[in-house]
């Protein structure tokens, strides 16, 4: 429920309710009064009691409405005793303590506490004169000579008018204090299912605000409280999750710049140690000279390598490389591949070939010239570490329902299964021999990247002593 209907029902509950009860104890009150005490609470009788009050009330005001001068005409004086007479009721004018009209015959002393009643404090207002009781109103007068006087207003008590203002009093006083009660019970419901979760929404803040997001944030309460604390709890979320990747790529560049300052220093050590052995004269014929000055060459160009590799780790890493996506037939593209590694392994002693296990030709959507260098960076680490005389790698295409699965697969001395799932890391080398192995040891880690930038997979299957397979699975694309 959403807060504004709950108001709604709130406040409808908050009124109808005190007024069911009301009418309840009413029927309550009416049946005990008959049944237990035999009063006549009649539906008749409650509205000639209801009648005597309006008209003694309409009569005075009638009397303060008029200008001093109509309170001596004796017209006037008439029509208020016809108003008062429907109800059985009396007048009497006084000026200065002077009787100038009467409709009853009464004394000074009646007429006193007449007067003594009005400015009584009791809500009552009944005098008994001789034998009878009445209601009395008295309405201060000034005529038109500046004299001052009194209307005194009488209606007759009838033996059930206590009966009715304890009834009158009775329900009003039921109904106030249940809509008091329905009031407080609907607030303490209301500010139970608002303030409540506004509460815990506001301590889960302040502690957001303090840094600490380990508290859930409860999603409870009416759906625009549930819809607030779901936002909140989703930045909740998101705030440490980017905290959580910050401090990842906090980690990784620290790793980043300890491993490539690692690698890096190997080289530039051989740089230093050839160039001051020219230097010191230790190159001291033509050809050590020039072996020297190869090496440093070498070493300066495998640093260039390991920068080139680091900066596009680092881009694919932070999503800042482009990748340009064409339809490629598949197969095309891998017959391209081996012609271009082909020569260069057959220096090795590696024989290369494709086998095709796909039905006619397929299509993926791929960066022909990103792709190629995961292919080439894979060819060229099975020809690396090839412990082979005669050296194979085959490259072998399949499908699946919605994929395109290439195996590429050598028959070097495989990889330990512990380490078969770590070699995408990055600067991680299998063992400790080929530490010494020439590259920047982000090969397989930029591969990884780029195969995920394509929405595809790369994973590694080790045949221990018979090679190693890297297999990549991409999408599927129509022909058309």
């Amino acid at each position: 429920m959403n807060i504004k209907k709950r108001l709604i029902v709130s406040n409808t509950i908050t009124i109808v309710i005190p007024f069911v009860l009301t009418i309840i104890a009413a029927f309550l009150f009416i049946f005990a009064a008959s049944t237990v005490f035999n009063k006549d609470v009649s539906y008749d009788n409650f509205k000639k009691f209801i009648l005597i009050k309006t008209e003694l009330s309409h009569t005075s005001s009638a009397i303060w409405k008029q200008n001093s001068e109509d309170i001596e005409d004796s017209k006037f004086q008439k029509y208020l005793y016809q108003k008062l007479s429907n109800i059985d009721g009396d007048l009497i004018i006084l000026k200065n303590n002077i009787v100038v009209f009467a409709s009853k015959d009464i004394n000074k002393i009646d007429i006193e506490k007449c007067l003594l009643e009005a400015e009584s404090k009791s809500q009552k207002k009944q005098v008994i004169i001789g034998t009878k009781a009445y209601m009395v109103e008295v309405a201060t007068l000034r005529f038109k000579d500046e004299a001052l006087g009194h209307a005194i207003l009488l209606a007759p008590i009838l033996d059930y008018s206590n009966t009715f203002e304890k009834f009158i009093i009775f329900t009003l006083v039921v109904f106030i204090m249940t809509f008091i009660g329905v009031n407080m019970f609907m607030s303490y419901l209301l500010s139970k299912r608002i303030i409540k979760p506004l509460s815990l929404l506001k301590t889960a803040v302040g502690e957001i605000s303090k840094g600490d997001l380990e508290l859930e944030i409860i999603e409870v309460g009416d759906k625009e409280i549930v819809e607030l604390c779901a936002d909140f709890e989703k930045m909740r979320i998101q705030l440490k999750d980017s905290i959580r990747l910050k401090k990842k790529y906090d980690d990784n560049r620290t790793m980043l710049v300890s491993s490539i300052s690692h690698d890096l220093k190997t080289p530039i050590t051989s740089i230093k140690g050839y160039v001051k052995g020219v230097l010191d004269g230790v190159a001291n014929t033509p050809e050590k000279v020039e072996r020297y000055l190869k090496t440093v060459y070498s070493k300066a160009e495998q640093m260039d390598v390991m920068i080139d590799d680091l900066l596009l780790y680092s881009k694919l890493d932070l999503s800042q490389l482009p990748f340009n996506f064409e339809k490629t037939d598949i197969i095309d593209y891998f017959n391209y591949c081996i012609n271009e590694s082909s020569i260069e392994l057959e220096k090795s002693n590696i024989k290369i070939c494709l086998k095709n296990d796909l039905k006619g030709s397929k299509y993926v959507k791929i960066d022909r010239e990103r792709l190629m260098r995961v292919i080439l960076n894979i060819i060229d680490n099975a020809r690396k570490y090839m412990d082979k005389e005669q050296g194979e790698i085959t490259i072998m295409l399949r499908e699946t329902n919605s994929s395109i699965i290439i195996e590429i697969r050598d028959n070097g001395c495989g990889i330990d299964e512990n380490d078969v799932n770590k070699i995408f890391d990055r600067f991680y080398r299998a063992d400790a021999a080929r530490s010494e192995a020439n590259g920047s040891g982000l090969g397989l880690a930029i591969a990884k990247q780029i195969v995920e930038g394509h929405k595809g997979t790369i994973w590694a299957v080790s045949h221990e002593n018979n090679g190693t397979s890297i297999l990549i699975s991409f999408g599927k694309i129509s022909e058309g």
